[in-house]
């Protein structure tokens, strides 16, 4: 039987890919403003891997204005960043971790983005669950893998 939208919008997206870059190499992707800029968002204007840091940046998307607003809960250097992740003017808070481990020279980033259910996204459909599956994985397969290159 498949799985109606409302049957899995609060299931947690979780996606697991390697990448041939150290550990730190990673973490600094993810981490360093000037680098989330490059490759992430280049609408962030300042970023701080610190718990209790709060940012927000607008993104303009298909005609929409999305506010994101960050806030940093949790940072274990080169191991573990978790966000809280809401849009301004809409409902809802999500949860975002990136969890990374090191296999030799090579990196596992795990993301794990859970609470998407909490949009309301039968009222609002930009916010619906396969949006975020298929932006997280044009960010994994695509836009950090360019990025990262073959280090």
């Amino acid at each position: 039987m498949l799985s109606t939208n409302k049957e899995n919008k609060d299931v947690p997206i979780i996606l697991e890919r390697m990448f041939n870059s150290s550990i730190e190499r990673v973490w600094a992707a993810l981490t360093d403003p000037q680098q989330m800029r490059q490759w992430y968002f280049p609408q962030l204007t300042e970023f701080r891997p610190e718990p209790g840091y709060e940012t927000r940046f607008n993104v303009l998307h298909e005609g929409n204005d999305w506010l994101h607003i960050w806030k940093v809960i949790e940072i274990v250097p080169l191991r573990r960043i978790v966000l809280q992740w809401k849009f301004g003017g809409y409902p809802g808070d999500s949860v975002l971790a990136f969890d990374l481990i090191p296999e030799g020279k090579r990196t596992k980033l795990r993301l794990i983005h859970s609470g998407l259910g909490s949009f309301m996204p039968e009222k609002h459909p930009g916010l619906a669950r396969e949006n975020f599956v298929n932006g997280w994985r044009q960010f994994m397969d695509k836009a950090l893998k360019e990025f990262l290159g073959n280090d």
